[in-house]
């Protein structure tokens, strides 16, 4: 299927071929109709199964909506659920045959971060974070989390590390420039404010890293590098684990990079806590 072309929802794409559905690939389209989450975090086994067919049953389905193959299919069923369960509130509403397994859900979220930083993808986007003057750190609400994990570590590896607060941003961004760089993360549903002070780090000759959901997120256009990751809902609200997962693999990797020099800034660090008697 054609990413460029506008994207239906999985309703619209079985009502488009349903004549042409063979007895089987009804029960397949009555099923995933039913209950989404079966395809959507489940194998090509697991929905075979459960619909009581074989593999090349639920692929040739596939290929019969416009898709290359069942991970294609999957990746579209995921974001028309995303998309129509994207508010807390309707979560909670349909938290029942629509609820997301979660271990599924995390488990599949966690192997996106590391698909992201395959080869040499992870060396690409710390390079920056470790040649800039300073890094700046921006993030919506869900991601919270991951930043405050990529900002205690950074901090620990290599000094004027920064992260924005949305009340501070004005302030802060008057001091942002082109030896800057910033890491931003923002997910669906993507926060103006984080977009706009992406631009304005943007504008000012920031680098921007950004680690999102979606070729169609904001702040694709205006990343120097950039990948992309799954955020699944556990509950009612976006799970905070994926984007954690990665804000430690950037740490690693800079600390690595740095060597030398993160070594020596810990060392001081670990002083200065033993002298203030900081441990207990």
């Amino acid at each position: 299927m054609n990413s460029a072309e506008p994207k239906s929802s999985t309703l619209d794409l079985v009502a488009a071929v349903s004549s042409m559905l063979t007895p089987t690939e009804r029960r397949i389209a009555e099923a995933v109709i039913a209950e989404p989450t079966l395809l959507a975090f489940g194998t090509v086994s697991d929905l075979a199964d459960q619909v009581g067919t074989s593999r090349p049953s639920i692929v040739r389905f596939a290929t019969k909506l416009g898709f290359d193959g069942y991970t294609e299919l999957q990746q579209h069923v995921r974001s028309d659920l995303s998309h129509r369960l994207s508010r807390p509130s309707e979560r909670i509403r349909h938290g029942g045959k629509e609820s997301v397994p979660a271990k599924r859900a995390i488990g599949d979220a966690i192997s996106s971060v590391f698909d992201a930083i395959e080869g040499d993808r992870v060396s690409r986007l710390v390079e920056p974070v470790v040649a800039a003057k300073k890094v700046w750190i921006l993030s919506g609400e869900t991601s919270q989390a991951g930043a405050h994990a990529l900002h205690s570590g950074l901090s620990m590896v290599r000094p004027d590390v920064t992260l924005l607060e949305e009340h501070f941003f004005v302030g802060d961004l008057s001091d942002a420039g082109p030896e800057d760089t910033a890491v931003v993360f923002d997910f669906q549903r993507y926060r103006r404010q984080v977009a706009v002070a992406a631009r304005v780090l943007a504008e000012a000759g920031v680098t921007i890293v950004a680690i999102t959901d979606s070729p169609l997120s904001p702040l694709v256009d205006l990343a120097d590098t950039w990948c992309q990751i799954e955020v699944p809902p556990v509950g009612p609200f976006d799970s905070s684990v994926p984007v954690v997962a990665m804000s430690e693999l950037l740490v690693a990797q800079a600390a690595k990079d740095l060597h030398d020099a993160a070594t020596s800034r810990i060392d001081r660090i670990e002083a200065l806590w033993e002298a203030t008697e900081t441990f207990l």
